[in-house]
């Protein structure tokens, strides 16, 4: 059982925090663009950023501003201009929404961190972000988590939100977060934004250390396309105003605060994937018997990202063979007699021996899925056993439809 429960309030469940969500004109579609988060105290602030090679703005911004100083009490995203591949003038524009945020917040500019998210190649609509700060102050507010939720999706078709809570000492610590992401989606950060607050005290090096780790369970354990955005960022502030005993060095208290953090991470990972463009169902898999945690998630994320599987869970074909081939191909050593794959209940291999099973009713599996309710019955399990290790490890992804390469046919017309 897990040692927490779930919350009402999202980003703002966790004391001490506001946050708001607005249309100040960024989006040609008119749909809210602007989302603010505000600590009421200066917080410490871990982030985990793109590997690509082609950094967005703010991505290069923010983590020069947390190698300074590892806090912050604000966190502005704009959507619908990535602000990536904009050269000198798109940092410019970062540097500038930082001052006028800080400035209307009457904070200091090196308390912010900032993200963008929409069309690469686009600076953000300056006039636009100018006009609409002062409204997004305005608007912050201790339930303002669902509208800053709204103004950071593109292409999502829901929002992505959680808040956990547990006692640690005789006190409750929350934990909530938000996230975005839908396509060019792929492990080692994906198009993704996702932002946690947390009101424990914990020291800057260990929040760091619980983010990264975090992160490799859940968002970089994520497929949903092969692409790695260029703004992928994952930011999490703890403000320490639950008033728990400061939390400085591994131990049980610190690890059940990490074993919660993941649970939200995990929880906002698979939200993105569920909601990968076109999708119809989560897939999730499980690889054991690895050597160690690392080899089986390079394998279950192998799986999760193959195109081939995808394509045929959405074509509900129990077609085991693809999964085999996708382990195979991980670059993880094992032995093919060893190697079993289950969909669902169905046992499709053994010892590396192929078994029969009822082709129409794991087909049937499939097609439940795809009308299962949301992250509840939607999700096809895949689980994939390679020995007799100790290494174990999920990743998540989706699958492949046709109307993934319509919407991103017609991504920026």
């Amino acid at each position: 059982m897990a040692d927490w429960q779930e919350i009402t309030g999202g980003i703002t469940a966790p004391r001490g925090y506001q946050a708001a969500g607005i249309t100040a004109g960024l989006k040609p579609s008119g749909l809210p663009d602007l989302a603010l988060i505000f600590s009421e105290v200066e917080a410490i602030a871990a982030g985990v950023f793109t590997t690509n090679q082609v950094k967005a703005a703010c991505v290069e911004y923010c983590r020069q501003r947390l190698q300074a100083k590892q806090s912050a009490r604000a966190i502005l995203c704009n959507a619908g201009q990535a602000n990536a591949a904009t050269g000198t003038q798109g940092y410019l524009d970062t540097l500038e929404s930082a001052m006028a945020i800080a400035q209307a917040l009457n904070i200091s500019s090196e308390s912010v961190l900032l993200a963008s998210t929409g069309v690469i190649g686009q600076r953000i609509k300056m006039d636009a972000l100018r006009s609409g700060i002062p409204k997004v102050v305005a608007a912050l507010s201790e339930t303002g988590s669902d509208a800053a939720a709204g103004a950071i999706i593109t292409t999502d078709l829901v929002t992505k939100s959680i808040a956990l809570e547990t006692t640690i000492g005789d006190r409750s610590v929350r934990i909530g977060g938000i996230a975005k992401g839908s396509g060019m989606i792929h492990p080692n950060m994906a198009t993704m934004l996702a932002f946690v607050t947390c009101d424990a005290v914990v020291s800057p090096h260990l929040w760091q250390q619980m983010l990264a780790r975090a992160a490799d369970r859940s968002f970089n354990s994520i497929t949903v396309d092969g692409d790695t955005s260029t703004n992928d960022s994952l930011i999490a502030l703890a403000n320490g105003q639950s008033r728990t005993p400061a939390i400085t060095e591994l131990g049980a208290e610190a690890e059940k605060l990490e074993a919660m953090l993941t649970a939200v991470c995990q929880h906002l990972a698979k939200a993105i994937a569920r909601d990968g463009e076109g999708a119809t169902c989560l897939i999730e898999v499980e690889v054991t018997g690895a050597y160690d945690e690392i080899s089986a998630r390079q394998i279950a994320k192998t799986i999760a990202g193959s195109s081939l599987v995808k394509s045929a869970i959405f074509g509900r074909d129990p077609n085991w063979g693809r999964i085999a081939a996708a382990a195979g191909r991980a670059g993880v050593p094992f032995e093919q007699e060893n190697l079993q794959i289950k969909l669902g209940d169905f046992l499709m291999l053994e010892n590396g021996q192929p078994l029969q099973f009822d082709r129409a009713a794991a087909s049937a599996y499939l097609k439940k899925a795809s009308v299962g309710a949301y992250l509840q019955q939607d999700t096809v399990l895949i689980s994939v056993n390679i020995g007799n290790g100790y290494g174990v490890s999920k990743a998540w992804g989706c699958d492949l439809s046709y109307d993934y390469v319509k919407i991103n046919a017609e991504y920026t017309t």
